[in-house]
C-alpha cells in the first residue's frame, strides 16, 4: 500500500506541475504526429506533442495555432540537436544511387524532383519553439546549447531530455534539463543517442535503463520505448518513473492518420518483427523488418550514407511506396510492443492505459 501511494503521489505531482489529468504523454513523432491526434490526447488529459525536426518556423507557428484553436491542453514541441555534417564518400554515394534506384522503380517510380539533403534552419527553427511558448521543449540526440536552455529558463518553458544511457542523462540534468525522458532500445522510430556512432553499442532495455537513470538524476523521468498498454504503464511507474511517453501505441488511433497499410502492419508485428536500421535515414531507428530492410542490411548492400544525406536518398523510394501502399518500400518505424497497440480514439486509448495501470497497483 505505501509503494502504491509513493507511486501515486510521484507521477500525481508530475501531472499537476504540468497541469495533465494522467501523466501519459504522446510521444513527438515528426511526421506522425498530426494536431488531430495531440488534440485528442490532450484533451484526454493527457500531453499532445510535435515533432519539429523537418518544419519551417511558420509550419511550427501554424501547427501551434492549429493545436490552440481545438484545445487549451498541455503539449511539447520536439527537436533534433544537430549533427556535424558528414558527406558520403563519392563510390559509396553511387552505389546507394544505384541500389535504391531500383527499388524505387519497384515502388513505381517518383514523380518529384530528387530530393534535398538540407534541413531547415536550427536556430530558426528553435526562435519559432520558444515565441509558440509550450509547456514543454524536448529534445533529442544531444542537449541544447546553454543560449537556448537558458531562454527556456527565462520564459518558464520545461525542458524535457531524451537519453539513451545514463551517461547522457547524467549530461542533461547537468545541462539544466527539468525532466529526462528515458527511452529504452524498445522504442520505435530514431534512436536518441548523443552521438551518431554510439547508436548500435548502446541499445539498452528500458527496464535496465530507467531505474538506472531514476537513481542517476535529481529530475523526474518519463519512461518511454515499448509501452503500449497499461501493463507497460504499470511497469513503468513501479521502476521509478514519473509518467510514460507512448509513440507507435498511439499510431493506429482513428486520429493518428498513418497510412493504412502501416496501421495494419503494426497490428500484426511482434517484437522479433522489429529491427534497428540506419537503412532510411542513415541514423538508427526502429522498423517493421520489411523487405526492403532486409535487403539493404544484407551482404554486398552498400553501407547507408551519413544522415541526413540516406534521408534524401531514399525519399523517392519511400514516397513512391506510399503512394503504392507498398509497405516494402515504405518507411514504417515501430517499437517491440507494436502489436499491443489498439484501433480506437486517442481518449479511449489515454484512459485505458492510466485506468489500466491503477488497477495493476493495487
Amino acid at each position: 500500500m505505501k509503494t502504491r501511494q509513493a507511486i501515486l503521489e510521484r507521477s500525481s505531482s508530475f501531472a499537476r506541475r504540468l497541469q495533465l489529468r494522467v501523466p501519459i504523454l504522446l510521444a513527438p513523432m515528426a511526421g506522425a504526429c498530426p494536431v488531430s491526434l495531440s488534440v485528442a490526447v490532450a484533451n484526454a488529459g493527457g500531453m499532445g506533442a510535435c515533432g519539429t525536426l523537418l518544419m519551417s518556423p511558420t509550419q511550427i507557428s501554424d501547427w501551434v495555432l492549429a493545436f490552440r484553436e481545438s484545445s487549451n491542453g498541455c503539449f511539447q514541441l520536439n527537436n533534433w540537436i544537430p549533427d556535424p555534417v558528414m558527406a558520403a564518400e563519392a563510390m559509396q554515394e553511387r552505389q546507394l544511387r544505384t541500389f535504391l534506384a531500383s527499388w524505387e522503380a519497384e515502388m513505381g517510380g517518383s514523380d518529384s524532383q530528387e530530393a534535398s539533403s538540407a534541413t531547415p534552419d536550427f536556430e530558426e527553427q528553435c526562435e519559432a519553439m520558444l515565441a509558440a511558448e509550450p509547456a514543454v521543449i524536448s529534445s533529442i540526440m544531444g542537449v541544447y546549447p546553454e543560449p537556448m536552455v537558458a531562454e527556456m529558463k527565462h520564459r518558464g518553458i520545461l525542458w524535457f531530455a531524451t537519453a539513451t544511457t545514463v551517461a547522457e542523462a547524467i549530461e542533461a540534468a547537468t545541462a539544466g534539463a527539468d525532466v529526462i525522458v528515458a527511452q529504452g532500445m524498445e522504442a520505435g522510430g530514431h534512436r536518441g543517442a548523443f552521438n551518431p556512432a554510439d547508436a548500435e553499442t548502446s541499445l539498452v532495455g528500458l527496464f535496465s535503463l530507467l531505474p538506472a537513470i531514476v537513481d542517476a538524476v535529481d529530475v523526474p523521468v518519463v519512461a518511454t520505448g515499448g509501452i503500449s498498454d497499461a501493463r507497460g504503464v504499470a511497469a513503468a511507474l513501479m521502476l521509478g518513473a514519473s509518467g510514460v511517453q507512448v509513440g507507435t501505441g498511439f499510431l493506429r488511433a482513428d486520429e493518428s492518420g498513418i497510412a493504412p497499410v502501416w496501421a495494419d502492419a503494426i497490428a500484426r508485428t511482434a517484437p522479433e518483427d522489429t529491427v534497428a536500421t540506419r537503412a532510411f535515414s542513415g541514423r538508427l531507428g526502429r522498423s517493421i523488418r520489411t523487405r526492403y530492410v532486409t535487403e539493404a542490411s544484407a551482404a554486398g548492400a552498400p553501407a547507408p550514407a551519413p544522415y541526413p544525406m540516406q534521408r534524401a536518398l531514399t525519399k523517392g523510394m519511400r514516397d513512391a511506396a506510399t503512394r503504392a501502399g507498398n509497405l516494402d518500400g515504405m518507411q514504417v518505424w515501430a517499437g517491440q510492443s507494436s502489436k499491443l497497440a489498439r484501433a480506437a480514439p486517442a481518449e479511449v486509448i489515454v484512459d485505458d492505459l492510466w485506468l489500466g495501470a491503477l488497477d495493476r497497483l493495487t
